[in-house]
C-alpha cells in the first residue's frame, strides 16, 4: 500500500507540513503587530488601501475588491467600514447596480497608503524575504500561488 492511500507522509513531507501549520499561525499576527506599530493600519486594512490605490479611478466594486484582497464579502464590507471612520475610504452606492456598493479611496487613503509603502517593504523583507535564500524566491511562491488558488 503507498503512503498517498494510507495518508501516511515522508518525513520531509511531515517537517514541511508542521512548518506551514506553524508559519500561517505565527504569521499574520506577526505581520500584524509589525505594521499595527509601524503605520497604524493592519495588513488587511493595507491589502484593501493598496487594491484602491491601484484600482483605476481608485474605486472598485466591493465583490472585485473581496476576490482582489483573498476575503469574504462581508469581511470586506467591515473593513472598508472601519477605513470609512478613519476617512481612509468611503462606501458608495454601485451607478449602474443598485444592490452593488463600491469602495472608493480618499485623497488621505492614498496619502496614508503611500506613506505606509516603505514600512510594509521593510517588514516584507525582514519577517519573510531576508530569512529564504533568494534563489528559492520564485520556486517558493509558484508554491504557495498553488496553495492559495487550491486545487
Amino acid at each position: 500500500m503507498s503512503r498517498a492511500t494510507t495518508g501516511d507522509l515522508t518525513p520531509a513531507e511531515d517537517a514541511l507540513w508542521r512548518s506551514l501549520g506553524r508559519a500561517v499561525h505565527r504569521l499574520p499576527r506577526r505581520l500584524d503587530t509589525a505594521m499595527v506599530r509601524a503605520t497604524g493600519v493592519t495588513m488587511t486594512e493595507y491589502a484593501v488601501l493598496q487594491a484602491l490605490t491601484e484600482a483605476p479611478d481608485h474605486r472598485m466594486r466591493m465583490t472585485d475588491l473581496a476576490a482582489a484582497c483573498g476575503l469574504s464579502p462581508s469581511r470586506v464590507s467591515r473593513v472598508v467600514d472601519g477605513l470609512a471612520k478613519d476617512g481612509l475610504a468611503i462606501k458608495e452606492k454601485h451607478s449602474d447596480d443598485a444592490r452593488s456598493a463600491v469602495a472608493v479611496l480618499t485623497g488621505t487613503g492614498l496619502d496614508r497608503t503611500r506613506e505606509a509603502r516603505a514600512q510594509y517593504l521593510a517588514i516584507a523583507r525582514r519577517e519573510v524575504l531576508d530569512l529564504i535564500d533568494p534563489a528559492h524566491h520564485e520556486a517558493l511562491g509558484d508554491a504557495l500561488r498553488s496553495i492559495a488558488e487550491g486545487p
